[in-house]
């Protein structure tokens, strides 16, 4: 009997999860069975995070106590800081984000124990530590220092505070949160997956969360935001360009592309068959950044690239194509756009390293031998 193969595990379905799904009636991307559309227009990055490790969104006392731990732990630790310093300035940001969760995880009281309430403490610990990695490593390739915290802003706006060291604008903050949501959880992807797989082997949160950014760094899975804004930049960026002349270039572009047969990146999606359901919402906040930052030519570029790939393969946009031109936009270097795709992802990983470790089975697939039959030395 021959083994049916399923490369890339296509149509398996490996195991059941509540955290999230995709609406075949309604093509959204649903979180505990919201819709994301409507929790990015209606709710703060924290309430859904809340939502996505507990269940339902908090009421205003649990909403307050994940707010006081979040502010209280999100100073970048000297060791973790230490840590980075020793890596090279020209490496990877993501090898970076994968190093310093791991000096987290293994300076952590509890990096041991399991139990369902230090684990949950161990997700928000880390979510509340992260941005503290990204925002020091940014700065620290531009020769700048570490800029401390602040307790008296949310998540969003201590993220771009710590970053930029300026109290961001309202429409800025408001555009970061709504990617940050958007970017939270998408259930059994590549890298969420590997994080259970590690789980199911009975290992420690901050190891799974450290393969899983393994996994992410791949360009088929959080690197397409930043090859999409590397095409932005094959193109050329000219702030001075109308939208009409900046779109004429993109379409030449992605037609001469495609004619190559090169992989573009950010367009079309395993999962949505009619069009990514977090494009919308993305997409009108990066409209709101186009114009509050008065960078047109930007749009021509989003708007021919896109028209252009439409007219020739009809295949729609995913989350990655809008959200790159929007972090660039904020003042965000290209290859930070990945390790900020962690920061919110973190709550859909450790949300599915709980649920793995709550009904655990080890993940451990057969494979089709076609290698030599058996012979002899």
């Amino acid at each position: 009997m021959t083994e049916e193969i399923r490369k890339g595990l296509v149509g398996v379905v490996a195991d059941s999860t509540a955290i999230s799904k995709v609406n075949p009636d309604t093509n959204s991307l649903l979180y505990r069975g919201y819709p994301v559309q409507d929790l990015a227009s209606k709710k703060s990055f924290e309430e859904v995070a809340m939502l996505l490790w507990h269940g339902e969104l908090p009421t205003q006392e649990q909403l307050d106590d994940f707010i006081k731990l979040e502010r209280a732990n999100r100073a970048l630790d000297p060791a973790v800081k230490a840590a980075i310093d020793l890596l090279p300035k020209d490496a990877h940001p993501m090898d970076v984000a994968r190093t310093a969760v791991s000096v987290i995880g293994a300076r952590h009281d509890d990096a041991e124990n399991s139990d369902p309430s230090v684990e949950l403490r161990k997700a928000k610990e880390l979510f509340a530590a992260f941005p503290a990695v990204v925002a020091y490593d940014q700065r620290r390739r531009r020769g700048m220092d570490v800029i401390e915290p602040r307790d008296d802003l949310d998540y969003a706006q201590n993220f771009l505070w710590m970053t930029f060291g300026e109290e961001p604008a309202e429409e800025v903050v408001d555009a970061f949160r709504v990617s940050m949501v958007l970017y939270a959880e998408h259930s059994f992807n590549a890298s969420t997956f590997t994080a259970r797989v590690i789980t199911s082997t009975e290992s420690d949160l901050h190891s799974a969360v450290t393969g899983a950014i393994g996994a992410l760094k791949g360009n088929l899975h959080g690197g397409a935001n930043e090859a999409v804004m590397h095409t932005f930049h094959d193109i050329g960026i000219d702030e001075n360009e109308s939208r009409e002349s900046a779109a004429e270039r993109a379409k030449a572009w992605m037609e001469a592309a495609l004619a190559e047969k090169k992989k573009i990146m950010g367009f079309g999606h395993r999962v949505y068959k009619s069009g990514d359901s977090r494009v919308p919402s993305m997409k009108a906040a990066l409209d709101r950044m186009i114009d509050y930052y008065g960078r047109h030519e930007i749009l021509g570029l989003y708007d021919g690239l896109e028209n252009a790939m439409t007219e020739a393969k009809n295949i729609l946009p995913n989350l990655d194509y809008p959200a790159g031109p929007t972090y660039h936009l904020m003042g965000f270097d290209t290859e930070m756009f990945t390790p900020i795709f962690i920061a919110s992802r973190i709550t859909g990983w450790t949300a599915h390293i709980i649920e793995q470790r709550a009904d655990n089975a080890l993940i451990r697939p057969l494979s089709a031998y076609n290698g030599p039959d058996q012979r002899e030395i």
